[in-house]
């Protein structure tokens, strides 16, 4: 009988224990967290995007999607080195000619990815949904409101202004934890137009191009930004008259008033049609054959690109071959490429992006 109180006694006491031990794990004291909720948090950070908005993302981000201005958007992701982690073709604007098959260059996958927009550039969002990308990028706020609508993560970049490939590369750069790389573009781009600056600076004005840039055939200059990268090449964009809007349209007689004496051409298709116009033949640009075509290889180099300055360099090699010998440039093509997007480009891809 003895041996069964003692056997019952120590039952008792076993369950109590077991209970206190319970109690303690479920009663958490006020402001600690639960070791699940501390690997919750370290799991995911907050970044802030160029439209303010907070959004949180994961620790680490395996796949991105770019959304509408994919060009200007894989080309910030590839310059950080993360071209890899690109989830999604190009829509049919950019795949329906050859103009951008450096992006399969630098992305491989992007052939065989899915197609997150659609010819109108309406996004497939059921598509977005099955892939679940780690990131989205978008540059306009409906698209990022779209895509948020979904729970997709997705950060805003606005490039507006010259510097602000500062502010996007610099949110990628902590949104992709890349912070170091980020640092070492933005040295790179003031060293690069430092650069040109002195290469240039014993330039005399009677002695700088004038250059126009554009599609020549429509009278059309397309992109702002070529009134900043012709001046840092060390030549005089004929259009730059102070405006603000991002295109410019003129006329012949504007076009024969500034006589350039290099043209640039936003299009490469249309040389020949430049070349048979018998109202140009006078223009300088025609008739010493100083015609070139920008080169587009992440993207256009004449639009807003993170190559921004290899478009610099280009120029003055164009304008001043002999301030920028072309074996020059192609070196600095060369280490551009190989440094940041993390490719070695072929002698010949590297001529071909020179053109002649």
């Amino acid at each position: 009988m003895k041996s069964s109180k003692k056997i019952l006694a120590l039952l008792l006491t076993l369950f109590f224990v077991l209970a206190s031990l319970t109690g303690c794990g479920q009663n958490t004291p006020s402001g600690a967290k639960a070791p699940e909720q501390t690997t919750a948090s370290q799991s995911e950070r907050t970044v802030v995007d160029m439209a303010g908005r907070s959004v949180k993302l994961p620790a680490e981000i395996k796949t991105i999607a770019t959304f509408g201005s994919i060009g200007v958007l894989n080309a910030f992701v590839e310059t950080l080195g993360e071209g890899g982690k690109i989830c999604n073709e190009m829509s049919a604007s950019f795949t329906k000619t050859d103009r951008w098959k450096y992006q399969y260059v630098f992305a491989p996958q992007l052939k065989t990815s899915p197609v997150f927009q659609d010819a109108s550039g309406a996004i497939l969002m059921e598509k977005v949904l099955q892939t679940k990308p780690d990131l989205c990028l978008a540059m306009t706020k409906a698209e990022t409101d779209q895509l948020a609508a979904q729970g997709q993560n997705v950060l805003y970049l606005s490039w507006d202004k010259t510097e602000d490939v500062k502010k996007c590369i610099t949110l990628l750069g902590e949104a992709l934890n890349k912070q170091a790389v980020a640092a070492d573009y933005l040295a790179y781009f003031d060293k690069t137009v430092a650069k040109a600056q002195d290469l240039t600076k014993n330039l005399k004005e009677a002695d700088k191009k004038k250059v126009v840039y554009g599609s020549i055939t429509t009278y059309t200059q397309p992109h702002l930004i070529a009134e900043w990268w012709i001046p840092a090449a060390g030549g005089i964009s004929v259009t730059n008259n102070g405006r603000t809007a991002q295109s410019l349209t003129y006329t012949l007689e504007d076009l024969l008033k500034w006589n350039p004496d290099v043209m640039i051409l936003s299009d490469p298709a249309i040389k020949k049609d430049v070349l048979a116009d018998a109202r140009l033949a006078n223009i300088p640009a025609v008739k010493n054959k100083q015609i070139f075509s920008i080169p587009c290889v992440a993207h256009v180099w004449g639009n807003r690109t993170t190559e921004q300055p290899l478009t610099i360099l280009w120029t003055l090699n164009k304008l001043y071959p002999n301030i920028l010998p072309t074996e020059d440039l192609a070196k600095e093509i060369s280490y551009f490429y190989s440094h940041f997007f993390q490719t070695n480009l072929t002698d010949a891809q590297i001529k071909e992006i020179i053109g002649s």
